[in-house]
């Protein structure tokens, strides 16, 4: 499969799994999730799919989606490929993505660094030293 095929066919399970969370899901478990990103295997067979939620906001919590995901992967494997007309639709494997918590982590402590530098910055350039 070549790199571009991959690419347009993950994006397709990634916003079709979306949908489906979003229209046909009725779990309440799995809610505000947000698919950040799915990757195909090369012989089409897995797509990992990696999600957040912000309704999740422990690592207990994260566990729970990712096993109520893989528990109803069955289900919306089923309804991706009724939505399309491949031979097969690969099986899908659900992950947590925390990368959309790490990043406002790091862009707070990235201002908290920024603000304190110009504190400094202000102290140093007083006429009183202080």
């Amino acid at each position: 499969m070549t790199p571009d095929r991959a690419e347009r066919i993950a994006d397709y399970i990634r916003a079709e799994l979306a949908s489906v969370v979003l229209r046909e899901m009725r779990d309440p478990r799995v809610s505000m999730l947000s698919v950040t990103d799915t990757q195909v295997s090369r012989d089409f067979a897995v797509a990992d799919v990696y999600v957040s939620s912000v309704a999740a906001t422990d690592e207990a919590a994260q566990q729970k989606l990712v096993s109520v995901l893989n528990n109803a992967a069955g289900f919306l494997r089923s309804a991706v490929a009724k939505r399309q007309g491949w031979r097969k639709t690969p099986k899908l494997r659900f992950h947590y993505d925390d990368l959309p918590e790490r990043g406002a982590r790091i862009g707070a402590l990235i201002d908290q660094a920024v603000r304190a530098d110009q504190r400094n910055e202000r102290a140093r350039s007083s006429p009183d030293g202080a």
